[in-house]
């Protein structure tokens, strides 16, 4: 899952996307408001996470902008402002929640989680097809009683497929949503990681196989 963080002041926002990192979150990190505006317009985030005191645009008004340019991916606000009046302003802007400095990390990360779960409309941690479970909490995957954990991008892409089984995803969306649209990083690291992915479910017995569509990409299907 790939988020956007909008805060000026670095050393938080090294923090953050540090420990985003950790649990699993792709993060594209600014620190003004119009750098901010111009990466959602880029179409390519689950979710933003927005300071409000910020140079050039404020946080309000790059969320004000998402929304008329009908950009609706849940946002959270931070600020060091407590107010309830600052706190309804927000939400009555479009924000999905609302996070007062100083907070801790396990919240912010706890109200990601709700935010993009109601994205997904999905009621629990797990997404499941055929006999294959992942476990968005401890990014395993699991068969039965075998279960193996992912690293950070396996899991992201095993997340992307099944999340639309039977579905052709393209390598350069898989390098879009999880690697960044200005990364250097060559397309073939999308093979490696699938070829990974592979292994790692036919270990635990999985009926569930990752096809590879000549000059589209990849999907999931169920086994013969």
């Amino acid at each position: 899952m790939r988020l956007l963080l909008a805060e000026d002041e670095k050393e938080l926002s090294d923090a953050l996307c540090a420990i985003l990192k950790h649990s699993n979150y792709t993060v594209d990190a600014v620190y003004n408001g119009e750098d901010a505006t111009e990466y959602l317009r880029t179409g390519v985030y689950d979710a933003a996470v927005l300071d409000i005191m910020m140079p050039k645009k404020n946080g309000l008004e790059v969320l004000r902008t998402a929304r008329a340019e009908g950009i609706n991916i849940p946002i959270l606000l931070l600020t060091a402002k407590s107010e309830i009046d600052d706190r309804v302003t927000g939400l009555d802007a479009g924000a999905d929640d609302y996070l007062t400095k100083p907070f801790a990390m396990k919240e912010l990360l706890a109200r990601i989680r709700v935010m993009t779960r109601h994205k997904h409309e999905t009621t629990d941690n797990t997404l499941s097809f055929g006999n294959v479970t992942l476990d968005r909490l401890r990014f395993e995957v699991r068969c039965g009683d075998k279960g193996i954990r992912l690293a950070n991008k396996e899991f992201q892409m095993l997340e992307m497929l099944l999340s639309r089984p039977g579905q052709v995803i393209s390598t350069e969306t898989f390098m879009d949503k999880i690697w960044g649209w200005d990364s250097e990083t060559e397309l073939n690291v999308v093979w490696v990681n699938i070829s990974y992915i592979r292994k790692k479910l036919a270990n635990i017995g999985a009926n569930v196989k990752i096809t590879a569509v000549r000059n589209m990409g990849y999907a999931v299907e169920l086994t013969d």
